[in-house]
């Protein structure tokens, strides 16, 4: 079985985080594309588990403007083995910096020793089941593109300036899928 509560930002609006009993399993904003895709069971609402106290006191800190440590919680996405590496890449990505589609491609490469595109990677950073906790905002498309976030890109916008990224050389794509 399979369980959700909600926790407010107090920046991006609400997430629902969801887990199995013992691990965070999700965590999507309200008005994510993705929302629940990698659960394969009805959530129940249960405000009460202890990972969840766990979870939301991270998420705490994080809007606080602290840098909690990912290894602090318990997390168990469901996801394919490509999704999995590169979700491990999102996680090394330090709090108030940024990578591109591109550079996670290339160390994938560098580990797996097999041709890694940055759409692929793409598509695995879409499907982040894990938001906020998992920084897959901190991705960026090629020469400072803010394309693609489940999100929606003002949320994107928010979280980099709530960890004080320059957003100097970044930019909104104007036409394309990813808006």
């Amino acid at each position: 079985m399979a369980f959700f509560t909600e926790y407010e930002t107090g920046l991006i609006g609400k997430l629902t985080l969801a887990s199995d009993g013992e691990n965070i399993i999700g965590c999507w904003f309200e008005n994510d594309r993705l929302f629940g895709d990698t659960v394969d069971e009805p959530l129940a609402a249960n405000d009460k588990l202890p990972v969840f106290e766990k979870a939301k006191a991270w998420l705490d800190r994080y809007f606080k403007g602290e840098n909690p440590d990912i290894g602090e919680l318990p997390l168990k996405p469901n996801g394919t083995e490509f999704r999995h590496l590169v979700w491990d890449k999102l996680k090394a990505i330090p709090y108030g910096t940024t990578t591109t589609y591109g550079e996670i491609a290339r160390q994938l490469e560098l580990q797996t020793g097999r041709r890694v595109s940055s759409q692929a990677v793409g598509g695995a950073v879409g499907h982040n089941p894990l938001c906020v906790i998992v920084p897959c905002h901190r991705v960026m498309g090629a020469k400072g593109n803010l394309t693609g976030f489940s999100g929606g890109i003002d949320t994107k916008v928010k979280l980099l300036e709530h960890e004080h990224v320059n957003m100097a050389t970044f930019f909104r794509p104007e036409k394309g899928t990813a808006l």
